[in-house]
């Protein structure tokens, strides 16, 4: 008889996988693809002396951002690297990196823009010095120069790593100045302009709190990491009535120590996510169907 774990994935999951993947040894130029147990991704990509914290492709397979740090997480910049007739490039700052930390990053479902998170200051407006989003929009293949992202209350807390459905409520953790009371939160989206942001209320064991949400493109499911002595990643979804069922922490193929930053293809076909492993830590992917199949 299937686990309880293994009916809720498989609903909220595998219903929803592409009926065709693209073949993406030859896409993504890796030898082998990952079964039930998480793999590296790309680790060549990660230099001696840095942190990876996060890793996103683009919705058409031929771009990979991820973000790296000091050991001693500063100066957190975003990396990019592409797929150009055939061959992936060498890394490079992505063209929304600035001079300040920036993080956080994911695409809305079609493509056309990038949320992320940055301290660089805001003009023109007196706000915290501390992390707050921002975004920029892909207009005929060019993209522009970042732009704040305001949620009129909480301009004055820490706020970042935001993932937007594609009905244009945006979701994403914040917390005080002093990262105490983080938890996940959501906005939508009125005549363009984000509405004051509403606590996600989800249930779960969690003792701390919750971050680095992905929510899937329909709206209909949320990954995320609750925080307790390390972080768990989860999963709920949501019912008919816009309530978020009782989350489910993924087994321990995935939840090993501490993950965090969740990422799904856009065909549901794999879950990326950030693992610490020895002081060190590194992007994973894991195929879904795999890790449901053999619970």
């Amino acid at each position: 008889m299937k686990s309880k774990w293994h009916l809720i994935i498989v609903s909220i999951l595998l219903l929803q996988c592409s009926d065709e993947s693209p073949n993406y040894k030859a896409l993504l130029g890796v030898d082998i693809l990952p079964n039930e147990h998480p793999i590296f991704f790309k680790k060549e990509l990660v230099p001696n002396g840095k942190l990876i914290h996060r890793g996103i492709l683009n919705p058409q397979l031929d771009a990979y951002y991820f973000t790296l740090s000091n050991k001693d997480f500063s100066d957190f910049d975003i990396y990019i690297i592409e797929r150009k007739e055939g061959k992936w490039s060498e890394p490079q700052k992505a063209f929304f990196n600035s001079e300040y930390d920036d993080h956080g990053m994911s695409f809305s479902p079609d493509g056309k823009r990038i949320y992320f998170s940055s301290t660089r200051p805001i003009i023109g407006k007196d706000l915290p010095e501390t992390w707050h989003l921002w975004r920029t929009n892909n207009n005929n293949g060019t993209w522009t120069e970042p732009e704040y992202v305001d949620i009129p209350n909480m301009r004055d807390k820490l706020i970042s790593h935001p993932s937007i459905s594609e009905n244009g409520t945006l979701y994403f953790h914040a917390s005080n100045l002093d990262y105490s009371k983080m938890d996940i939160y959501h906005s939508v989206q009125e005549e363009g302009k984000f509405k004051d942001a509403e606590k996600t209320y989800l249930s779960d064991s969690n003792t701390y709190g919750r971050t680095t949400p992905y929510v899937s493109a329909d709206g209909s499911f949320l990954i995320y990491a609750a925080i307790n002595k390390t972080l768990d990643l989860m999963i709920c979804q949501k019912d008919e009535k816009g309530k978020w069922s009782q989350a489910k922490a993924f087994n321990k193929a995935v939840n090993t120590n501490g993950q965090g930053n969740p990422y799904i293809t856009p065909d549901n076909k794999f879950l990326f996510f950030a693992v610490e492993e020895n002081n060190k830590w590194k992007v994973k992917w894991v195929d879904v169907e795999s890790l449901v199949k053999n619970q």
